[in-house]
């Protein structure tokens, strides 16, 4: 499908080159009022896994196409992992700031006084929505909907078990995906931008690729199953060539995807008129050619953090720009309402900088400034020249952006402002974790889901694996055994309970009880559900994720929940055949 690529895209290049230089001023016919906003970010895409940063092992031609019809950021920083960056892309603000603190199990969730761009753009009139992986908790005020998203589908978790027809929730509620994830969410996001193509539209597309489980649709695997992998990393003897051919042939997909939204925007009439962004939330996961930069994800250097970022707004923008001073996801929240005349009023003051001035003119000096990179106890700086990495070693990143040479006895001076600033940045910035329980009952939602990763086992439970996010409980052989999620309930009421489970034949007449304090509800499970683990038939390398299920929710009743922080017991009066079931999610529902 794709052997054709170099040839047509190289002439697309070329004719649009031509045709772009001819047109470096805004066209007559670009309509007036704000601009609408796509927003698309890649999951564990790393800088070099575009053919427009000089990898030669696939072609992206439709990311490209952002760079070559927009301007591309040539140094632009995210955090080493998914959830601080999505944090700092909302908010404009170091994860650090925000109660982040982990990617799981809660240290995910993004504080709720905290202001999001969702909310900055939805206040200005625009009609906003989510497609994809959220990573900022699942429970409001902490899920999509509570921050500024009028429709949201996807999955809240780090990730997700099986990339084929899932399940997944639209606006709270469970519901089942349709075909390969990264291509159902860029249908709703079609489908959302022609129902507001008379409106302004803020479009937020965080996709779930290529971060594993490692799973593509077969024609994309045909591609890139035997590929011979021209471009290594540089310490090749680390790179495993399948989890790198996986990686490209999901990349080819997202591309793909990209291209399907820039066509109905296209369709619609909408491209001038229209911001559309391309990054990625950390480097790549695995070892893989990456321009010879050092590190990989989690990693503060320049290869776990450093992104393309590309922004297109075609007849606005000069085409073909490239951005030298850095920048970094903080950025973007003032910077595209810089880009859109939209006021900034956000509860807290930001760390990032309105950028738009230099989108206009790509040759204007940027601000005189530090970027931190912080994640696990190891925290870098990086200057527009330098990066003091987390172990105080100096790299003149202009002479060597591989980071080989340590110079910090060659620039004594800016090795020690770097580590004042980095020594400053940790006592103001960085706050200690705080335990937060997970939130039931918001008085604006009527669904709350406590999925597995959210909850503890005790006794014999075990979690189907060591990452909690798309896991589920299962070992559950004895009436002493319980699951138990400590909950802040914000609204009393009377509560529809339900658990999706699986249970085998034998386990059929097991007892089940949801309890909090003195009050509980109780059932019977009275039919057996016992489908296998799905997944390993889509994986195209040995996966570290869960695998999951197709679970089936069973009714527990009603319950009377009082408001205020609590454990909130699933329990057991009696376990048949020796066999208690596996669960996947709590739902509780408040009746109006």
């Amino acid at each position: 499908m794709r052997a054709w690529y170099p040839f047509v895209v190289g002439c697309f290049v070329l004719l649009s080159a031509v045709c772009l230089a001819q047109t470096t001023t805004p066209s007559s016919s670009f309509r007036a009022g704000p601009p609408n906003v796509v927003l698309i970010m890649a999951d564990d895409a790393g800088w070099g896994d575009l053919s427009a940063n000089g990898n030669r092992n696939l072609r992206t031609p439709h990311i490209d196409s952002l760079a070559l019809r927009g301007v591309a950021f040539s140094h632009f920083y995210v955090s080493p992992v998914c959830s601080p960056t999505r944090a700092e892309l909302l908010t404009g603000r170091y994860a650090a700031r925000l109660g982040v603190s982990g990617t799981s199990a809660g240290g995910e969730r993004l504080d709720p006084e905290e202001t999001t761009i969702a909310e900055v753009f939805r206040a200005a009139g625009y009609r906003t929505a989510a497609y994809g992986k959220w990573h900022n908790g699942g429970q409001a005020p902490y899920h999509p909907n509570a921050r500024g998203f009028d429709d949201f589908y996807g999955f809240c978790s780090g990730h997700w078990g099986d990339y084929f027809s899932p399940p997944l929730e639209h606006n709270g509620e469970p519901v089942r995906g349709n075909g390969f994830l990264t291509d159902d969410f860029t249908d709703h996001g079609i489908e959302f931008i022609r129902q507001n193509h008379d409106r302004p539209f803020f479009l937020y597309l965080p996709f779930n690729t290529p971060h594993g489980p490692m799973q593509v649709p077969d024609a994309y695997w045909a591609e890139f199953a035997d590929r011979p992998i021209v471009q290594r990393h540089r310490d090749p003897e680390k790179e495993d060539l399948q989890l790198t051919r996986a990686a490209l042939a999901m990349v080819a997909n997202l591309d793909d995807n990209v291209g399907r939204i820039v066509a109905a925007l296209r369709q619609l009439d909408l491209e001038e008129h229209t911001l559309i962004i391309y990054c990625s939330d950390n480097g790549p996961y695995g070892w893989r050619w990456n321009g010879g930069m050092r590190g990989n994800k989690g990693s503060t250097d320049e290869g776990g953090v450093r992104t393309a970022f590309f922004l297109q707004w075609t007849d606005s923008l000069a085409p073909g720009g490239h951005i030298e001073p850095i920048a970094g996801a903080i950025d973007l929240l003032p910077t595209l309402a810089g880009l859109a005349g939209i006021p900034v009023r956000t509860a807290n003051p930001l760390d990032g900088s309105d950028l738009s001035s230099l989108l206009r003119d790509a040759g204007a000096a940027g601000p005189e400034r530090y970027l931190v990179s912080h994640w696990n106890d190891r925290t870098s700086v990086r200057s527009q020249r330098f990066r003091l990495d987390a172990d105080g070693r100096l790299y003149d990143l202009h002479a060597d952006p591989g980071q080989t040479t340590d110079v910090a006895a060659a620039y004594p001076t800016t090795a020690d402002s770097l580590e004042a600033y980095r020594a400053r940045w940790l006592r103001e910035v960085l706050r200690e974790p705080a335990s937060r329980p997970f939130t039931v009952g918001h008085p604006d939602y009527t669904t709350t889901l406590l999925p597995a990763g959210d909850g503890i086992g005790h006794g014999a439970i075990e979690r189907s694996n060591r990452y909690p996010n798309a896991s589920f409980f299962t070992n559950w052989t004895s009436a002493d055994d319980h699951l138990s999620w400590e909950v802040d309930i914000l609204t009393a009421g009377t509560y529809a309970a339900e658990v999706w489970y699986t249970i085998p034949e034998r386990g059929v007449g097991t007892k089940l009880r949801l309890r909090i304090g003195d009050r509980s509800t109780e059932t019977v499970i009275r039919a057996a559900h016992d489908p296998p683990l799905r997944g390993a038939e889509h994986d195209r390398w040995p996966r570290i994720e869960s695998y999951t299920k197709d679970f089936r929710p069973l009714s527990l009743g009603t319950v009377d929940l009082p408001a205020g922080t609590g454990r909130l017991l699933l329990e057991s009066t009696g376990i048949a055949g020796g066999t208690g079931p596996d669960i996947q999610l709590l739902v509780l529902r408040r009746r109006e």
